[in-house]
């Protein structure tokens, strides 16, 4: 049997960041938050905090997390007093275009998780978020799975990147000496761009840039070439600020939003409007 008061501690402290800011939320004293944890980090035989800093939460303890607002959420379909945590993952490009509105129909309070579209399902699967926005199209155990759409993406660069980097053409030569941006270490669309444009692989000198929206103004300024979502840049493109590097060879990723099974029905309005949504801005 779950303690249901250290679960809701246990969640305080990873939603607020602190054990001080649970106590606050909870309205009693950091010692009794400080004495929770320690029964249910007891009772479940490991480390449910890392305490850092940053502080976050361990794998068990995510996981606890996730139940209580599992838990939370089932609940508030009968009571709508209770207010859930609703995690879900998706990649940064979608919220940073054409998912945003939907979440405003999600029943509870928002934590999204950020990953790369080829690893949000694995946040699903370990059980850590209710649903996730993914390439995978099979559905995971114990999750339903429905087709969004296609994210088109654009190997673009601006004219003066192409005239200092790619005057004489584009070939691996050239490539491997043009600085290359990189949303993170999962991000494989560059990657694999260069093997479709160039029949094999490369090695890219990569430039970090982890945000979508300074992803694209790095690619105007000069600073490398690299993917972007065609929404985002096609203003860009047909101001001539940017240049598409290959019009014909644009990459089309695949995109699933699969959902835990047992909460798909309390989700259901917010499926529906990210398929809503999903329908306006992606490719079938």
């Amino acid at each position: 049997m779950f303690d249901y008061p250290a679960l809701a501690a246990l969640a305080e402290i990873l939603r607020r960041g602190s054990f001080d800011a649970a106590a606050a939320a909870l309205g009693v004293t950091p010692s009794a938050i400080s004495q929770r944890i320690r029964n249910l980090e007891e009772r479940a035989g490991t480390a449910l905090i890392d305490r850092g800093p940053p502080l976050q939460a361990t794998e068990a303890g995510a996981r606890l997390a996730a139940h209580l607002e599992n838990v939370r959420l089932m609940e508030s379909a009968l009571d709508d007093r209770t207010v859930p945590q609703i995690r879900i993952a998706l990649n940064a490009d979608s919220l940073a275009g054409w998912a945003m509105p939907a979440l405003r129909h999600a029943p509870g309070l928002l934590d999204i998780v950020i990953d790369d579209q080829d690893h949000a399902a694995d946040w699903l699967r370990r059980g850590l978020v209710m649903a996730a926005l993914t390439t995978a199209g099979r559905p995971l155990p114990g999750c339903d799975a429905v087709f969004m759409g296609h994210m088109r993406y654009r190997a673009t660069a601006s004219p003066g990147f192409v005239a200092a980097h790619f005057a004489g053409g584009m070939d691996a030569d050239s490539m491997a000496a043009a600085p290359c941006l990189s949303f993170n270490t999962k991000d494989a669309l560059q990657d694999q761009w260069a093997r479709q444009k160039l029949g094999r692989a490369v090695s890219l000198p990569l430039v970090r840039i982890p945000a979508t929206e300074p992803f694209a103004h790095a690619t105007r300024l000069g600073i490398g070439w690299g993917m972007n979502p065609e929404a985002l840049i096609a203003d860009d493109l047909a101001a001539g600020r940017l240049v598409d590097l290959d019009p014909d060879l644009p990459i089309d990723v695949p995109l699933h939003w699969q959902v835990n099974r047992m909460m798909a029905g309390v989700l259901k309005p917010l499926g529906d409007a990210m398929k809503k949504a999903a329908g306006k801005a992606l490719l079938p």
